[in-house]
């Protein structure tokens, strides 16, 4: 199937001179080999398939036999010229070995293409992929300025013991250009779901010699199965027996500053709050939060005719414990 070139730039066949111009600056600067590490082959091809239908559609006498004849109008409407420049093998008003476009009322450098990402174009006489012009003169073609990197953001599950006590986690990255990245997270002591930990220097690589981007890792506290965090507080579900419950008793919890012996008063029921002052987190420079003991009393799973006996005599002696329970 031949050539398209309006297809190339992406543009109407009704498109404006302008609408053409724009449309090639903009595509000439995604597909430049430059920025093109990962396939600088397929981006140079691609990149040449820009300037051959940019050189046609730009030039009004040009696009006129292109759209009559097809890609091979050259050999149809030279005047004698099978190139159908008049003398200028690369047709007179634009040569792409040159040091510019020109025609159709459009005129701009090579260096417009790169301009818009920082760094200059080809200064070796207009050729975009070598050092110079391609019949051996000109300048030393001109790299694109350094540019940073693009952040790399990511969401990280923190369990809750490490956000209150501080400490690292490993992290693993997966970058567009700059492949997979591991790294040990530091995490602050105290850290809240939605915070936010930057990682320099660890995101995509950068541009032409510039530094790479950051790595912004969005935090989230992962669920425990007893505690649970209400700012710098703490709570703690801490199964006790009916016995314990009944007659009161001390129990051994883990806490963040270690193992302590919680008093259980005589009595106590399902949803029975303790507080341990002070033992809650403790971001660095703040005053500690509290923690708080909550009883849940854990009753057998299977009875005893004995026991269940002694229950019943037990509860006909309770009042009814739901009469002020109302919606």
């Amino acid at each position: 199937m031949a050539e398209d070139f309006y297809k190339t730039l992406g543009v109407s066949k009704n498109a404006s001179q302008n609408e053409i111009q724009k449309a090639y600056l903009k595509m000439a600067r995604k597909y430049h080999p430059d920025l093109n590490p990962k396939d600088p082959e397929g981006a140079k091809k691609k990149f040449q398939e820009l300037q051959t239908a940019f050189e046609t559609l730009k030039d009004p006498e040009k696009r006129r036999q292109y759209d009559q004849f097809g890609p091979d109008y050259e050999r149809f409407g030279g005047a004698g010229n099978p190139f159908g420049g008049g003398g200028n093998p690369f047709g007179g008003g634009g040569n792409p070995f040159g040091g510019g476009f020109s025609g159709g009322g459009a005129s701009f450098s090579f260096d417009d293409i790169l301009n818009a990402f920082g760094g200059g174009a080809s200064a070796g006489g207009g050729n975009p992929f070598g050092g110079g012009s391609p019949f051996g003169g000109g300048r030393r073609r001109r790299s694109p300025a350094p540019q940073k990197g693009e952040d790399v953001t990511a969401t990280v599950s923190v369990p809750l013991a490490t956000a209150v006590l501080g400490g690292t986690i490993p992290v693993t990255i997966r970058r567009e250009r700059g492949g997979m990245v591991s790294v040990d997270a530091k995490i602050p002591v105290g850290i809240e779901t939605g915070k936010k930990i930057r990682l320099r220097g660890m995101g995509e690589p950068g541009v032409g010699g510039g530094p790479n981007g950051d790595v912004i890792l969005e935090v989230e506290i992962a669920p425990h199965p007893f505690y649970s965090r209400f700012g710098k507080d703490l709570t703690v579900k801490t199964p006790i027996t009916l016995k314990e419950a009944a007659f009161g008793a001390k129990v051994d919890v883990p806490t963040p500053r270690g193992t302590v012996a919680v008093t259980i008063p005589s009595g106590a029921t399902t949803g029975t709050r303790l507080r341990l002052k002070g033992l809650g987190v403790a971001p660095d420079g703040e005053k500690p939060g509290d923690l708080y003991v909550e009883c849940a009393v854990s009753l057998p799973k299977s009875w005893s005719k004995e026991d269940l006996e002694l229950l019943r005599k037990l509860d006909s002696d309770v009042p009814n414990v739901r009469e002020k329970l109302r919606f």
